[in-house]
């Protein structure tokens, strides 16, 4: 039976290529973004779910370069100390390309809003629902840039507070992305993580149980 509220089948086909073809970009290739496009991609971050309808997130878009370049001062300085916790696979972490903070078109600092105790709605027990909602909001960013042939990579490698007392966020905010935008030579056919061999993707079955946690699906039929 046809469901009246499905999307055309071509219009799922490209609802499914987005989040098949999304990927964490790391490379990026000169030029600014098209009128408009940032402004679609924030829009549909804007769109996105939160607990009680709090809308935790806010995104800074950097256009000082010296600010951009301190931006990746703090990052590179955490990739070493991330390196040094990595012990063995320090120096294969140090191989890695992790981010583009410099050669991408546009830089967005995303973090939570401060005064997030007062929101009670659907975080009384569990007060980090404000990070899921506005990793929501970055994955609908990531997907409409995806849509539109536009690379984005999320850059978690930063201390915080360093972080918010450049961008002269509010104390009590909490920053939590460094978003790299921009045009790309190609999408990876794969998480780059994966084509390096750092880890892999796994499979369904691994990560779906029925009833009771580690039971895996028809175990009990």
């Amino acid at each position: 039976m046809d469901n009246p509220n499905a999307f055309p089948q071509d219009q799922v086909d490209a609802v499914y290529r987005a989040i098949r073809e999304r990927r964490d970009v790391r490379h990026f290739v000169p030029g600014a973004l098209a009128p408009g496009q940032l402004t679609r991609f924030l829009a549909a971050a804007h769109a996105g779910p939160s607990v009680g309808l709090m809308q935790p997130w806010r995104f800074l878009r950097i256009l000082d370069p010296a600010r951009r370049a301190a931006i990746h001062a703090l990052v590179d300085e955490e990739r070493r100390r991330t390196a040094e916790a990595l012990g063995q696979r320090g120096g294969e972490f140090m191989r890695l390309k992790v981010e583009g903070i410099l050669a991408c078109a546009e830089v967005l600092v995303v973090g939570l809003i401060d005064g997030r105790e007062k929101f009670i709605f659907g975080r009384r027990t569990l007060p980090e629902m404000d990070m899921a909602s506005a990793a929501c909001a970055i994955q609908n960013f990531w997907l409409a840039a995806r849509a539109e042939g536009i690379g984005v990579g999320w850059v978690s490698l930063f201390d915080p507070a360093r972080l918010r007392a450049l961008c002269g966020m509010p104390d009590g905010s909490l920053p939590i992305a460094v978003l790299c935008v921009g045009h790309v030579q190609e999408f990876y056919p794969a998480p780059m993580l994966e084509l390096e061999n750092w880890d892999r993707r796994h499979p369904l079955q691994e990560i779906l149980f029925e009833d009771s946690w580690g039971t895996r699906p028809g175990a009990n039929t």
